[in-house]
């Protein structure tokens, strides 16, 4: 096995190995072929732990590859099956800060969409609760500031996911008129740019769920990075 691009790894043991995923870097196997979290933390862990063999490495849940941020896989197949749990019995939570177009009018509130997934051109969209296949979307927000820059009013805020569809941020957003900063495929701002955008305004900085074999509460947070963000701290928004 070959040592290629390395996730900084935040915790791990014998159940369960939490990272912090790079913008621009797949979850897993996509059509690129590139280096993906998956496979590098499989390498990882293997040249780490000097194992004899590939270790035994499940995915939990994913991030969008524009996305960054914190990230937990399971090492042996029972843990998997217990964080799945979690995440469908939403014992598991999951809190992003962002960053979004406009001011958003309210200082907190709650989004609650209907999404369908177009799995040819791996989208999704509002469409009515009545819609064959929808899918219930909800989150909750909170705004931390709003500027005024050189590329035009930004919201920064503060996101949590109630349910975890398909682009669900990103969709719900920008169904509003607030889509995410750099988000070429949803934000109509920047779907006609000629610029290359790696990576979105939108980052997950927080997991929590209990552990699936001790039962013990695990919280694991991550503060954003990228190009985004950073202009956020150059304004002395933070």
């Amino acid at each position: 096995m070959r040592r290629k691009r390395e996730v900084k790894i935040l915790y791990k043991d014998q159940d369960i190995a939490v990272c912090e995923k790079p913008a621009g870097m797949p979850t897993a196997d996509d059509k690129s072929g590139d280096m993906d979290v998956f496979h590098s933390l499989i390498n990882q862990l293997f040249f780490e732990e000097n194992l004899d063999r590939e270790p035994e490495l499940y995915v939990i849940h994913r991030l969008d590859r524009p996305v960054g941020g914190v990230m937990v896989f399971a090492r042996t197949k029972e843990a998997a099956a217990e964080l799945s749990r979690q995440i469908r019995e939403h014992i598991f939570e999951k809190d992003y800060q962002a960053i979004v177009n406009g001011w958003l009018p309210e200082e907190d509130g709650v989004f609650t969409d209907y999404l369908l997934k177009d799995n040819k051109k791996n989208t999704s969209c509002t469409v009515s609760e009545e819609t064959k296949g929808a899918k219930k979307a909800e989150l909750s927000y909170e705004v931390l500031d709003m500027v005024e820059t050189g590329e035009g009013k930004l919201t920064y805020c503060l996101i949590h996911l109630m349910t975890g569809r398909h682009h669900q941020i990103r969709v719900q957003f920008a169904a509003r008129g607030f889509g995410l900063y750099g988000d070429t495929k949803y934000n109509k701002k920047f779907q006609k740019t000629k610029k290359q955008y790696e990576e979105i305004g939108l980052y997950a900085t927080r997991i929590s769920f209990r552990h699936p074999v001790t039962g013990e509460a695990c919280t694991f947070k991550a503060e954003p990075k990228g190009k985004a963000f950073f202009m956020l701290e150059e304004l002395d928004v933070w």
